[in-house]
């Protein structure tokens, strides 16, 4: 496949011929295919849009299998946070959390979060999804939120570390941006990667456990998401 940098799905051309749900959709079932190809260790496996049997959809979740003792696959380890912060995790019990057994009850692991631009709009749709990534955390899983969006102005990063008790470092991370979240204890570790476009997508971390880890390769995921949908590198804003 031929790389494709970042691109503009929210103005003309891509916003008319590809609209954002179905390259949504496309990215975060290219991004599961490719974790569960060989992103994983064993015991592990992604799923696209899982329904949590409530009103929270996750665009991506990592499930542990039983096998939270696995090593990560390969040699590859993160580097040091960009940012530690003290925060107070919120009660969230609308957010359940499953855990799966050998006899196929999942519990998960982490998430990924594509953003919507609804996500970035009124007040209350983005007090809802900072609660939501806000659960996840709480409750120990991983999580990436990946904003791509270019026609709000809203920033997810800033309102989850707000809805955790922190004070945002505004100046680690650009308008757009994919950000790692590791909760540790009484702090949350986050990994700030911003994002350009016209330029490749980052490897971020993806905590499956407190000292587990694996890549996750948005550049690689993004190339088959547009792959999937014949999207080229030249199809950029009219």
């Amino acid at each position: 496949m031929t790389p494709v940098p970042l691109l503009d799905h929210f103005h003309p051309p891509l916003s008319r011929t590809r609209p954002w749900r179905a390259f949504h959709g496309a990215w975060a079932a290219a991004t599961a295919r490719l974790l569960n190809a060989g992103g994983l260790p064993p015991g592990y496996y992604a799923v696209p849009f899982l329904d949590r049997d409530g009103p929270v959809e996750v665009d991506l979740a990592a499930l542990d299998r039983g096998a939270a003792d696995t090593p990560a696959t390969g040699d590859w380890q993160p580097d040091a946070p960009g940012v530690t912060v003290a925060v107070e995790w919120p009660a969230a019990d609308d957010v359940r959390v499953e855990v799966l057994s050998d006899d196929g009850d999942p519990r998960l692991a982490a998430a990924v979060e594509f953003v919507s631009p609804r996500n970035k709009d009124r007040p209350k749709a983005r007090e809802a999804f900072a609660a939501k990534c806000a659960g996840y955390l709480s409750r120990g899983c991983g999580l990436v939120v990946v904003d791509v969006v270019t026609t709000r102005r809203g920033d997810p990063h800033a309102d989850l570390l707000a809805a955790l008790g922190a004070e945002p470092p505004a100046e680690l991370w650009a308008s757009l941006a994919a950000v790692a979240y590791r909760p540790a204890a009484d702090r949350l570790q986050v990994w700030p990667a911003p994002l350009e476009l016209g330029r490749p997508l980052p490897t971020v971390p993806l905590w499956l456990a407190p000292d587990l880890s694996v890549r996750l390769d948005l550049h690689t995921g993004y190339t088959a998401a547009c792959a999937d949908l014949a999207i080229r590198p030249g199809d950029r804003p009219a």
